[in-house]
């Protein structure tokens, strides 16, 4: 456990937790430099298949530490800077990470918050689940999360909701396609885990590319650059080891060699 996380593994998946129950598991710069370590030291492990990220307590994460954001107001220009790179280069380590990140999100989701479920590859969501880009309440806006809130949320849901700062529901996030899957809070953990192993199912390397390939893939022409770079990534991993043992295990009508024990 670090300061500020609460982090468990259990065989090829790990769990990390936002461990500051008692203030929302709102963000400072201890969350955010712990964050970018952890999720840092996890993409190097070549074991995981996948890695869940929730918040103990009733809320994911509520965004800002308030004691934080009173620091703040009296930073330099070059100091404010300074912090948001910081929190910038945190939401790219979770966004690049190459196993596939789970968002467990219950209570509120606010600001920052929404940024860190943006960086998710899949989102769980409790009924009861609140989310709100709150930065124009105060003043301010979501510049180093909007990156990842537009991809995740669409351009024109996310006009109506940086502008307007009003809270939306995990069903409406879920209609605009920024959740995957919203159920009541006592089956939180279960539909969690119900995605989890759908991802271990899969050819470890191959669920990495496929996350590689989405990132890369999206929003990009498709010129006969981009055809020749989806035929060579498909060529790579038909010529992999993992890839023709799949294969040959389907054939066979086999379990591949990843799901047998041992």
């Amino acid at each position: 456990m670090t300061t500020t996380l609460d982090i468990r593994r259990d065989g090829p998946v790990a769990r990390v937790w936002l461990n500051r129950p008692d203030v929302r598991n709102a963000f400072n710069d201890g969350v955010i430099a712990e964050l970018r370590e952890t999720f840092t030291e996890l993409g190097a492990d070549a074991d995981l298949r996948a890695i869940v990220l929730g918040g103990h307590g009733k809320a994911f994460c509520a965004g800002a530490d308030l004691a934080w954001m009173r620091a703040m107001a009296d930073y330099s220009w070059e100091q404010n800077r300074a912090d948001a790179q910081a929190l910038a280069d945190m939401l790219w380590t979770v966004y690049s990470c190459p196993v596939p990140v789970v968002g467990r999100i219950h209570g509120d989701c606010y600001a920052g918050g929404v940024g860190l479920a943006a960086v998710c590859d899949v989102l769980v969501a409790s009924d009861a689940a609140a989310f709100c880009l709150s930065e124009a309440r105060l003043g301010l806006l979501p510049g180093t999360i909007s990156p990842y809130v537009i991809r995740a949320l669409g351009e024109q849901a996310s006009r109506r909701y940086m502008v307007t700062a009003e809270r939306f529901t995990a069903m409406q996030a879920q209609a605009l396609g920024f959740v995957h899957e919203v159920c009541v809070a006592d089956a939180l953990d279960a539909q969690v885990d119900e995605i989890v192993a759908a991802l271990a199912a899969n050819g470890p390397m191959a669920a990495r590319a496929c996350k590689r390939l989405v990132q890369d893939i999206a929003g990009q022409p498709i010129s006969a650059a981009l055809r020749e770079d989806t035929a060579r990534r498909i060529a790579d991993i038909r010529a992999s080891d993992e890839g023709r043992e799949g294969v040959q295990a389907f054939l066979a009508k086999r379990k591949p060699a990843w799901l047998e024990p041992g």
